[in-house]
């Protein structure tokens, strides 16, 4: 019935490898010594296109979030704010400060602005709703008719408005189909295997049965894939849409779902794409198997190429339930799973750019190196579509800004909507990246560099402290006048 993940041999792993290696160019010690300087991340003259005002809220959040109490609190503290402030009061707290270091705002005019300044930056949006669901809070079909209509939206916008070429947007299914429901799919996937031309005749609107669903669970399988394809028809060449991972014990349901999206959408260009979360024990094997499915299927592949953001949660109810702990068992671990999965789909790329592709969506930097190093030995252009970087709107400036300057394509993913609205995404993004907000110390510390820059130079200016002759206007002061 569903679905089986394929757990092809070894020596079948291996041949697909071997099929996706391509022959490096040679790359001399001396190229791949300039390559890594110009992406050392350790000039603060990124942050030169920032104003004052976006300098100073950026060092004021970041402070924040550098303290654990806050981080781990911040849906307690924030409902405590709204009861004493009033629904206004706390919009006009939140709007000026933690809204805007990290949603690009409500409505397409305010979007609009934010993005087009990013697309100056050289900066590409990656739009994403933020609606999803968990389990115990399911919210009926209207609610799911709605969230697809706001994906529609969130389309056309990605779409309409010329922020940049290739446009992108993040889709999380949960919010078109219960948490509960891809539970039991994912129990129902192990038990038995499936054709996903059974999916896609489902989205085509076939009356279709799924053995070990009730009536009712039926139905509403049957209405969450016609809102999938609804979504997917309105952005196949025009949007790529990347549909977010979520928990081990619904993934195997919402890999199942995207891979039968894959094999009806993705026939001439990659334009569905899934998430792979290199924390997991299984991730390696998780993309060999998409790899192999797309071969065997004869669909592109678009891999969204990620850490991982549940690992406390993973972890606890791995132990609540008694199961082997799904994540990795240390940093490294990771770190070597994420870079090795980087290394598999870049050769394949490498081989076939136009069936390929990938974001590389971290905020670590060695891997981002390891990405651009490995992206010249193999001839893979850095801005020629099969490969593009991701970071989170807000976070990791100094990553994105020198990867854009460089020459290279880099998205942010860009949340938008009302206080009310974005504020639980932004909770719950908060607690699963707290380890990521509470270790930006560099990118603070560069802040800081530029923010005593700009200072040295206003009292350069101001005061003729320093000889020589000050450029008015652009508040720019020679070399003999200051050491900045």
């Amino acid at each position: 019935m569903m679905c089986s993940r394929l757990r092809p041999s070894l020596p079948h792993f291996l041949s697909l490898r071997l099929m996706g290696t391509a022959a490096p160019r040679m790359v001399s010690s001396k190229q791949t010594e300039v390559l890594s300087a110009a992406l050392a991340f350790e000039d603060p003259s990124a942050f030169r296109v920032k104003g004052w005002g976006e300098l100073l809220r950026a060092l004021g959040v970041f402070r924040l979030c550098s303290f654990p109490v806050l981080v781990n609190n911040c849906g307690t503290l924030m409902s405590i704010a709204r009861t004493l402030l009033g629904k206004k009061g706390f919009s006009l707290l939140l709007r000026p400060t933690v809204y805007a270091q990290f949603v690009a705002g409500e409505n397409e005019s305010e979007i609009s602005q934010s993005m087009q300044k990013m697309s100056l930056l050289g900066l590409r949006p990656m739009l994403a709703v933020p609606i999803e669901e968990d389990l115990g809070e399911s919210t009926g079909e209207k609610r799911y008719d709605d969230n697809m209509e706001a994906m529609l939206e969130c389309v056309r916008m990605s779409h309409s408005n010329a922020w940049s070429k290739d446009p992108m947007m993040q889709l999380k299914i949960t919010a078109l189909l219960s948490p509960e429901l891809c539970v039991k799919l994912t129990t129902l996937i192990a038990q038995q295997p499936c054709d996903l031309n059974l999916l896609v005749r489902a989205m085509d609107g076939e009356p279709v049965s799924f053995p070990g669903l009730d009536e009712k669970e039926v139905a509403h399988f049957l209405c969450g894939l016609q809102r999938l394809n609804k979504i997917a028809e309105a952005s196949v060449n025009k949007v790529r849409v990347l549909v977010d991972a979520e928990y081990t014990y619904m993934n195997p349901a919402l890999s199942l779902v995207t891979m039968a999206m894959m094999k009806k959408f993705n026939k001439d260009g990659v334009w569905i794409w899934n998430t792979y979360q290199c924390y997991l024990k299984e991730s390696r094997s998780l993309l060999l198997e998409a790899l192999h499915l797309s071969k065997k299927e004869e669909f592109c592949l678009g891999v969204k190429l990620v850490r991982g953001a549940y690992m406390d949660k993973e972890r606890k109810l791995a132990e609540k339930e008694g199961r082997p702990d799904p994540i990795h068992q240390s940093w490294e671990d990771t770190n070597d799973s994420y870079n090795g999965s980087l290394d598999v789909m870049l050769e394949y790329i490498s081989q076939k750019p136009e069936r390929y592709r990938i974001i590389v969506a971290t905020h670590n930097e060695e891997s981002v190196r390891k990405a651009a190093v490995r992206m010249e030995e193999l001839g893979v252009d850095k801005d020629g579509g099969s490969v593009c970087f991701g970071q989170l709107l807000g976070m990791c400036d100094h990553v994105s800004l020198t990867l854009a300057k460089e020459g290279y394509a880099i998205y942010k993913s860009v949340p938008y909507g009302s206080v009310d609205d974005t504020l639980p995404y932004l909770v719950r993004r908060a607690q699963e990246n707290r380890t990521v907000l509470q270790g930006i110390r560099k990118e603070r510390d560069l802040l800081r560099q530029e923010l005593r820059r700009r200072l040295l130079v206003k009292s350069c200016f101001y005061f003729k402290s320093c000889a020589g002759k000050v450029t008015s206007g652009d508040d720019t002061v020679t070399e003999l006048e200051c050491d900045v």
